[in-house]
């Protein structure tokens, strides 16, 4: 009898063991299940876009398209509003405790403020700088933070009044920036190899600057807040991971060609890069220090800029049919192709 039971356990034991490895083989199956593109929403007109963003109910996705933003309903995929006379818009940062939001309008050097429930315009202000292009709302301090290419500063506004409350100059032109929700705001260089300026959001005083070994002229940026590690996507299909408590790099991964926009998914652990080649590369987080890529689906050329919805996981990138670029000139010696009117697309990539 006892050996009897003995056998029993080892069975019983074993069983176990083989339903846990199971288990943790579906679990990671089901983490790594393919994503694709589930939908196309056509909207057409006129213009070029840049960055996307996204209200915290995952509702409402905001579009800059040059001289105004579109704002989407992303249940249906129908235009619902209009924010206009956002003059070379680049990007929308929403301030959903005031109930408003900002856009930055590189061409006007200026910011506007619109009512976050009627999309109606508030008041537009001027910037200190010029050519202001991503922009930031620090809940904390109350304050918006824009970043001015063509000045190489950043602009630093009250945000119930625009009125100037301080100008940064960086090392170079400064690209995407995200906020750590502790007092630092980081901010990639667009510079050759690629820098990170560390802003201090209470002092709104540069902490530090970082290099980012063989990442040049780095663009998008996504935070990890559990683990205090940062993304930037940079030329040379690369993505350059930085510990954002130290700013030492941590690990580097092949992406596609042309990235403009990264996003974090915390709850599903993965990252992702948007390509202007017409990929997104998806990435697997297996420790704060190790990634792999995953999946590279095919999206559409010149889709470069995205927004994550946390909760869904789902992913919106755009683009258009795009004709040749025109021939260079002193003025514009690297033009870029021209979108075709109304072939303007938003793409929705998620689970099936």
């Amino acid at each position: 009898m006892p050996s009897l039971r003995k056998n029993i356990g080892q069975i019983t034991g074993t069983v176990l063991f083989a339903g846990v490895v199971a288990g943790a083989c579906i679990e990671a199956a089901s983490a790594d299940t393919a994503l694709s593109v589930l939908k196309h929403w056509n909207l057409g007109g006129a213009g070029t876009w840049d960055y996307l963003t996204l209200d915290s109910s995952g509702q409402r996705l905001f579009l800059s398209r040059s001289t105004r933003v579109d704002v989407i309903d992303t249940r249906s995929g129908k235009l619902v509003g209009t924010i206009a006379d956002t003059n070379g818009v680049h990007g929308i940062a929403l301030a959903e405790d005031m109930k408003r939001g900002y856009t930055s309008n590189g061409k006007a050097d200026s910011v506007t403020a619109f009512d976050l429930d009627t999309l109606k315009t508030i008041r537009e202000e001027p910037v200190s700088g010029h050519n202001p292009d991503a922009i930031l709302y620090d809940p904390v301090g109350k304050h918006v933070f824009t970043f001015n290419g063509r000045s190489k500063d950043v602009t630093v506004l009250d945000a119930a009044t625009l009125k100037l409350v301080s100008t940064l100059p960086v090392p170079d032109k400064p690209e995407f920036a995200v906020d750590d929700g502790e007092g630092q705001i980081y901010v990639n260089i667009e510079s050759e190899p690629g820098q990170m300026v560390v802003i201090d959001s209470r002092k709104l005083t540069i902490k530090a600057t970082w290099t980012l070994p063989g990442c040049n002229s780095p663009s998008g940026l996504a935070f990890d807040k559990a683990h205090h590690r940062l993304f930037s996507v940079c030329d040379d299909k690369v993505m350059a991971i930085t510990d954002a408590s130290t700013g030492k790099q941590v690990a580097k991964v092949k992406i596609g060609d042309g990235p403009d926009a990264v996003a974090y998914d915390a709850a599903r652990g993965l990252v992702f890069s948007s390509n202007g080649d017409g990929s997104l590369t998806v990435i697997r987080q297996e420790s704060a220090d190790s990634y792999r890529v995953t999946q590279t689906i095919p999206t559409k050329r010149g889709a470069r800029t995205m927004a994550l919805d946390a909760s869904s996981g789902k992913v919106y990138l755009v683009s258009a049919e795009l004709s040749p670029a025109p021939a260079p000139t002193p003025e514009q010696p690297h033009p870029r192709p021209v979108p075709v009117p109304d072939t303007f697309t938003v793409l929705v990539v998620g689970a099936p």
